[in-house]
């Protein structure tokens, strides 16, 4: 049998089971980034970071907006989304100095996608010899660091970044 020690699970298996909506439509309308895992936010999109991570650091961004379709973004969102991925790129390498990166969506239920109906990017830093054998011959991945230090990590990062500017307006586009 195979046993992975998952701490941070039991606040999902103990939650209040009343509510029917999105998870990612609910997080970030709670006044807790932190206890969300919400480590940026921008005007349209938010970073989160995946509860049940690839590697240390797997973060998503995901727009404020409902939608399961990239195509619904009007050209605001899409640039302040795609801003927003290049900002999380750009934390994870500050704050986790991966060798590289692997970003992508999973678009509807058949893609694999857990929450099929709320558009979110996935960007998982990746590092060389990050594979070994316990996925091949255990069938088990093992994650290296809790996800109250990744958290710690990439809001600093995100934090110690410069306000990016709309090149259309004089307004800054702000990451909390």
């Amino acid at each position: 049998m195979d046993q992975v020690f998952a701490p941070w699970r039991i606040k999902w298996v103990e939650r209040d089971g009343d509510s029917d909506g999105c998870a990612f439509c609910e997080l970030p309308e709670r006044d807790a980034d932190r206890e969300s895992r919400i480590v940026a936010r921008s005007d349209h999109a938010f970073c989160l970071l995946n509860n049940a991570p690839y590697n240390p650091g797997h973060a998503m961004v995901i727009p404020y907006r409902h939608t399961g379709s990239y195509t619904d973004l009007d050209d605001e969102e899409l640039l302040d989304h795609s801003r927003l991925v290049q900002r999380t790129l750009d934390a994870i390498d500050d704050g986790l100095g991966p060798d590289g990166a692997n970003t992508g969506m999973n678009l509807g239920d058949s893609a694999g996608g857990s929450i099929g109906d709320h558009l979110h990017t996935h960007v998982v830093p990746r590092w060389e010899g990050d594979t070994n054998f316990m996925p091949v011959v255990g069938d088990t991945k093992v994650i290296v660091e809790a996800i109250e230090d990744t958290y710690d990590h990439l809001h600093d990062a995100f934090a110690g970044q410069e306000a990016v500017r709309d090149p259309g307006s004089d307004e800054a586009i702000v990451v909390e």
